[in-house]
């Protein structure tokens, strides 16, 4: 279990600093865009968010056994 939540959160800071190292320009647009949307919608975006990762882990760790 501890393996797979330190797999996880590895995952997200490799993608996530993929993401500011290639395109810090287009990381700033995207902030911009967010400011636009309402909180509601950004909430119901995060909880989606949450729900299909957990979803993806339960997943995965079950077709690994």
């Amino acid at each position: 279990m501890l393996a797979t939540i330190l797999l996880g959160i590895g995952m997200v800071l490799v993608i996530e600093g993929l993401v500011f190292a290639l395109a810090p320009s287009r990381m700033e647009d995207l902030m911009r865009l967010l400011t636009q949307i309402p909180v509601e919608t950004r909430r119901l975006i995060g909880f989606f968010a949450v729900v299909m990762g957990a979803v993806l882990v339960s997943w995965a760790t079950s077709l690994l056994g």
